[in-house]
């Protein structure tokens, strides 16, 4: 009894350490921001780490460095308070409201790694046929929190539509008034057609259009989307994040950026090819140039 009442306190404290660390990995599934919440889960662990071994024996040691550490950690839970503001919100919440589905997503995951599967089909198909028929499209994917207005010059006209490819094409198709602007997808609907989105200032070569400026503008500002160009003139397909343009792309390196940005874990027992050390060089290449 009195071993249990020993171990009964460091069981809790390591029990709530990790409910804490679960919680702020799962506040978001955007990849940078899990990266943030898994460098400050380490830095509790260092600063942990430090403590114990500087208040070993009647001599404290280490004191300069537990000073930076402690000042170090309550200067970046304010930075990740402000960071993390609309993730903490649902936390909150969700917490209030009960919602423990939210604290165990696995069921959830999986249903929404299907329908993101479905989803990426539809993408793929429509900009090969947009492609193949050299029909201009412009398409900008959320990642994160939703675009605001203030980031785009005109709106456009909003549909709130499942996303499929005949409506993809249908509303590209030179006949219609929505053609010439971008639409905006986020999750598995079409949320806005016909958006004029801002042009970069940056110097880019006269082969680029609009669109393309366009795309590269709207990554300027907004660093949780990404944008999918289809060339009218050539047909191409390119890719933007963060202001950079990255063409020309093929329908197989479209689908592994796809599944890359919107999370998708395909397993190893599928009949997809793996990929090659080549093009995860170039994935982590892209992930340090941002």
């Amino acid at each position: 009894m009195q071993e249990l009442l020993i171990w009964l306190p460091l069981l809790i404290d390591l029990t709530a350490v990790f409910l804490i660390s679960w919680g702020l990995l799962n506040l978001s599934n955007d990849r940078r921001t899990l990266m943030l919440a898994r460098g400050y889960v380490l830095l509790l662990g260092i600063n942990l780490l430090v403590r114990q071994i500087s208040t070993r024996g009647n001599v404290q040691r280490l004191p300069m460095l537990t000073f930076v550490l402690n000042s170090l950690l309550t200067g970046v839970s304010v930075a990740l308070a402000v960071i993390f503001q609309a993730e903490i919100r649902r936390f909150l919440e969700n917490l209030g409201a009960g919602n423990w589905r939210y604290f165990f997503p696995q069921a959830g995951q999986a249903r929404a790694s299907s329908r993101s599967v479905a989803l990426i089909d539809e993408i793929i198909e429509a900009v090969r046929e947009l492609s193949q028929n050299r029909t201009g499209a412009l398409l900008v994917i959320e990642t994160g929190e939703a675009i605001s207005e203030k980031d785009i010059h005109e709106p456009g006209v909003k549909l709130d539509a499942q996303l499929s490819k005949e409506l993809l094409q249908t509303i590209f198709q030179t006949s219609t008034l929505l053609h010439d602007g971008a639409v905006i997808i986020r999750e598995d609907k079409i949320v806005a057609a016909g958006v004029i989105l801002p042009l970069s200032e940056r110097k880019a070569s006269r082969e680029i259009g609009t669109r393309h400026r366009a795309a590269m503008g709207i990554t300027e500002r907004v660093a949780e989307c990404f944008c999918i160009v289809v060339s009218e003139e050539t047909g191409s397909i390119a890719v933007a994040e963060g202001g950079k343009l990255e063409r020309p792309i093929s329908s197989s390196n479209l689908r592994e950026i796809l599944e890359n940005k919107l999370q998708i874990k395909t397993n190893i027992t599928t009949t997809r090819r793996v990929p090659r050390l080549q093009t995860l060089w170039h994935k982590i290449k892209r992930h340090y140039q941002k």
